[in-house]
């Protein structure tokens, strides 16, 4: 794929239907941070991570990097795709909200 078709399809991803069928990326990603929170306390209570101690932005990038991840065992365009998507969405969160 070219940069400009994986951009594109980033675009038409995170600007379409994903926001109807999940939500904002901003409330997604807050109740994702949220979950992993709860989930690492609970796992990890040496860790001492407050109940909302992963913000939206911090979801958005560890979104980013589980595509990350998976280029690293295997390069499947739509990997490339997400990746865009969710450093648009992280991108988007961390400029438009005030630093946490």
């Amino acid at each position: 794929m070219k940069r400009s078709e994986i951009l594109e399809a980033a675009r038409r991803c995170v600007c379409g239907e994903r926001e109807q069928d999940y939500g904002t990326p901003e409330n997604n990603f807050e109740t994702i941070g949220l979950l992993w929170g709860v989930y690492l306390r609970a796992a990890h209570p040496e860790i001492r991570l407050p109940i909302n101690g992963i913000t939206a932005k911090d979801a958005g990038a560890m979104m980013a990097l589980l595509k990350v991840a998976r280029i690293a065992t295997g390069s499947s365009p739509d990997s490339f795709v997400d990746l865009a998507g969710y450093a648009a969405c992280a991108g988007e969160i961390a400029t438009e909200r005030p630093v946490e």
